[in-house]
């Protein structure tokens, strides 16, 4: 059975974000505006999207 993965784009700028939300979105590997890193669909990374929700786009791969 394949491992489910999530696409993440951030989709809003860094720029005047909380320092923790900032370590957020450099802990998955997003650098700039409209970069995108697939990540499996786990608790951890829920828990990530979760706190940074207003500044990422998810879609299922």
């Amino acid at each position: 059975m394949a491992e489910k993965k999530l696409k993440i784009t951030l989709i809003k700028s860094t720029i005047g974000a909380v320092p923790k939300n900032k370590a957020v979105v450099e802990s998955m590997g997003l650098r700039k505006l409209n970069s995108s890193v697939t990540l499996p669909d786990n608790a951890a990374t829920r828990g990530q999207i979760q706190k940074i929700s207003h500044m990422i786009k998810v879609e299922e791969v």
